[in-house]
């Protein structure tokens, strides 16, 4: 293997096993960099697992309650997920014009200008990831704890303890090889799936059984609260959320195999997928529950396998803690190559875009989380305007709604404006930070080999 610098690798050297990746990796020059080793079907697992969390099993009822009605609920849920495939279809396009790993962050960059790259970055870095990986394995480690706690709620220290363990075990899956977490990423996709495939199939029973009574015309359209512009807008907000994840794929654009093909297969199939997924796995609630029960539940699935799977009503909470566990995974791949990203760009400290010359993983970055231009796609104008008019409309109505809420977030965001001044924008700086740098990025590759 060789390093980035000229001249022979040292044996014994603290640095010997790792180098920092650049785009001229990619012709062949004999520099390190990240293998593209994921395939069509890896792709699909990370679009498909990536959307896929616990919320599809945890809380439909944030959609229904807003929507007011399970008929204009269902309606979300469809064109929710025909505005994600019309984002996700210009994100194709983006993916195969600017070839860079990192998502949305490159893209921002290179088109909007160093600081606004900066900013995307900076609100992910510090709020986006960490609190999300959190989060999901937080509700992981609950719903693999609740058939041992079954009248009462499982002990913080426990739920914090197991929390840590998947995100360390999974952490070191994705340091150790990039094939092992493609391929943790498709069992527990896989998993998901069946789990969901399961509750549509057990809707087709009911409705079979006449169980239908929410999903006639008549009924489904009978309102439990007076329809309300602003909160139909928080309804294909929430919808619109449950499909987060779609643009994952873009995040390891490099590591694709012939990404010129498979980034856009791929999400056409997935998008689809989950679309009918989301659909079908609602109808199949209303099978079983009023609208009044599935708005009293706290966890749709789980109430939904007591009501129909009797002694085995214990697998929709390993469905939901599979389905998480797989959540994880995918936020841990996607996010440290948006970190990679970052610092290759010099946005971050150059020792986050430093790889494993054998393992060709990210590691630091991975350890941190816890003019023209060729277009093999072209889309039509239209449907990145649509898209955008989707989300400008959800923008006014929730600035409208929680001004408080968007007003913090912003607050949040534009902190990092100070911080691209003096850390990126700053060219001149002393040499002692220079140097200060310079030690802990060494000091940091030598722990990391030990």
């Amino acid at each position: 293997s060789h390093t980035m610098t000229d001249g022979p690798r040292q044996r014994g050297n603290a640095s010997a096993d790792w180098d920092t990746a650049s785009e001229s990796s990619k012709d062949g020059s004999g520099r390190v960099a990240l293998k593209k080793e994921i395939g069509l079907v890896s792709a699909c697992g990370i679009i498909v697992g990536n959307i896929i969390g616990s919320g599809i099993f945890v809380s439909p009822k944030g959609v229904l309650e807003n929507a007011s009605s399970v008929g204009l609920a269902l309606i979300v849920w469809i064109i929710t997920g025909v505005i994600t495939a019309i984002g996700a279809l210009c994100y194709a396009e983006l993916g195969v014009t600017i070839p860079k790993s990192g998502g949305d962050y490159s893209y921002v960059k290179d088109i909007f200008g160093g600081l606004a790259g900066f900013l995307r970055l900076w609100i992910a870095v510090l709020v986006i990831y960490p609190t999300n990986q959190a989060v999901i394995a937080l509700t992981f480690s609950n719903y693999v704890l609740q058939p041992l706690f079954p009248t009462c709620f499982p002990p913080e220290s426990g739920l914090r303890l197991l929390a840590a363990l998947c995100l360390l075990l999974l952490t070191w899956v994705n340091c150790s090889s990039v094939r092992w977490a493609t391929h943790v990423q498709d069992v527990f996709t896989t998993g998901k799936l069946l789990a969901l495939g399961l509750i549509i199939i057990m809707g087709f029973v009911q409705i079979c059984k006449g169980q239908y009574y929410w999903l006639e015309p008549v009924h489904a359209f009978e309102t439990f609260q007076p329809y309300d512009i602003g909160q139909i807008a928080l309804s294909f907000l929430q919808g619109s959320f449950a499909y987060g994840g779609w643009n994952f794929l873009n995040y390891v654009t490099e590591e694709l195999v012939d990404p010129y093909r498979n980034l856009p297969r791929a999400i056409f199939i997935s998008i689809p997928l989950v679309t009918f997924v989301y659909v079908f796995a609602n109808i199949a609630y209303v099978t079983a529950m009023s609208p009044q029960e599935l708005l009293a539940s706290n966890a749709v699935a789980v109430t939904f396998g007591e009501k129909l799977l009797g002694v085995m009503s214990w697998v929709m909470p390993i469905s939901v803690a599979l389905s998480t566990f797989g959540g994880v995974n995918g936020s841990l791949f996607t996010s440290s190559r948006l970190f990679f990203a970052g610092a290759r760009e010099g946005h971050l400290p150059r020792l986050l875009a430093m790889i494993h010359v054998k393992r060709c993983t990210p590691i630091p970055a991975l350890l941190h989380t816890l003019i023209y231009m060729h277009r093999p796609i072209k889309v039509s104008l239209m449907w990145p305007v649509i898209y955008l008019l989707f989300w400008a409309f959800l923008l006014i109505f929730s600035l409208y709604s929680e001004p408080v809420v968007c007003g913090l977030g912003m607050a949040i965001m534009l902190t990092g404006v100070p911080v691209y001044f003096l850390g990126v924008y700053w060219d001149n700086k002393p040499q002692c930070f220079d140097t200060f740098i310079g030690m802990r990025t060494i000091f940091s590759v030598y722990d990391a080999n030990c």
